[in-house]
């Protein structure tokens, strides 16, 4: 009887990673007959860990932190679980995770290593710590990859330059896909969904997603909103995070806490999504924004900054091009003024066209 074949995927956490962008792959590979490992660290808090279609979890002492010293257990954990198991594909995410795991891969023969990278930390515009720091690094780590896998076209262009191992390959793929069809079968009557949320229909939604955090920078579109003149709208933000009392204190502050909402973590972002009257997009930073990707698949009119990423996915018209304050007023201003371009995504976009290309990557066809 012929051995199945495996796969490894390895990333920093399950839940908020594995669970959230991967499980389709994960479910791709068992469609082939494939046995399918992951390690990650297990971030489920008072429920199971589940994870779909994988046949083994391995939970690993993964810190986010690239200098704590739990990786070096995470390494050896890695390096026997991969020595042990004999693995044809290792797919690996998350720059701790990738780094550690190319580490504890670099010498075993007749697997293929692969990483995506979800947005290097060096890039345009980046502190110049980061490019220190992280290029070195992920130079090195290239040097014993077999194919990387970039997600917006600054960091395919910048890694293409790179000398991969053996006949290694540098790919672009844009992201892990969303799902059009399950997004277009979403029908809401936007009346009651407003109700729901506490809003009466002649108001306009505003909404951001993502976490409560600086690189999200909700903080500029808050302040924003309090200096624009129309003050017929709400701003919802979609997310939870460290900043979450302060950016509340702060609309207090600026006069606008009956104009802000935070809604914490929602199952039911694509709804709101689909009856909001703006998405904006305000990130310092970004890889290829998944929450993006699904408003501009809502059908919503969406405002970005004018980042890695955020590029890739909206016309220069509707980028922020400075990501300052002024500027956001005078965009924010455009929108009441029904002056902003619509947007349509692309099908490159949809996870079937990215499952085709991760097919002929990972050779299953």
């Amino acid at each position: 009887m012929e051995q199945k074949k495996k796969v490894l995927f390895v990333a920093t956490v399950v839940k908020t990673h594995i669970n959230t962008f991967h499980l389709p792959f994960l479910k791709m590979f068992k469609e082939y007959g494939w046995e399918v490992h992951v390690a990650a660290k297990n971030d489920f808090v008072d429920e199971p860990c589940i994870i779909p279609a994988c046949d083994q979890h391995f939970d690993i002492d993964f810190a986010r932190s690239p200098f704590s010293k739990s990786n070096s257990i995470a390494y050896k954990q890695l390096k026997q679980i991969i020595e042990t198991n004999h693995y044809d594909i290792i797919h690996c995410h998350t720059p701790v995770a990738g780094v550690i795991t190319r580490l504890a891969a670099r010498n075993v023969k007749c697997t293929t290593v692969i990483y995506t990278a979800h947005g290097f930390h060096f890039y345009q515009g980046a502190p110049l710590i980061n490019w220190l720091i992280f290029y070195p690094v992920e130079r090195f780590c290239a040097s014993f990859t077999d194919k990387l896998i970039t997600i917006n076209k600054e960091d395919y262009n910048r890694a293409k330059k790179w000398k991969l191992c053996h006949k290694g390959k540098v790919y672009y793929v844009p992201g892990v896909g969303v799902d059009l069809e399950k997004i277009q079968k979403i029908k809401i009557n936007k009346i009651e969904k407003k109700k729901e949320i506490g809003i009466t229909d002649d108001i306009k939604i505003i909404l951001s997603v993502g976490e409560l955090n600086k690189n999200k920078n909700h903080e500029v579109i808050i302040r924003a909103l309090s200096k624009i003149n129309n003050k017929n709208f709400i701003y919802l933000i979609c997310g939870k995070g460290e900043l979450k009392d302060y950016l509340q204190n702060l609309a207090t502050e600026l006069g606008i806490s009956d104009k802000v909402k935070l809604l914490g973590y929602r199952k039911d972002v694509l709804e709101i999504c689909k009856v909001a009257d703006l998405f904006v997009f305000p990130s310092k930073r970004e890889g290829l924004p998944v929450s993006l990707i699904e408003a501009i698949a809502c059908g919503a009119n969406c405002l970005a900054s004018d980042v890695r990423g955020n590029r890739d996915l909206l016309s220069s018209d509707n980028l922020c091009k400075s990501n300052d304050e002024d500027e956001w007023i005078k965009l924010l201003e455009k929108v009441f003024c029904c002056e902003i371009q619509e947007n349509r995504l692309k099908d490159v976009y949809c996870i079937d066209e990215v499952k085709n290309k991760l097919r002929k990557i990972y050779e299953l066809d």
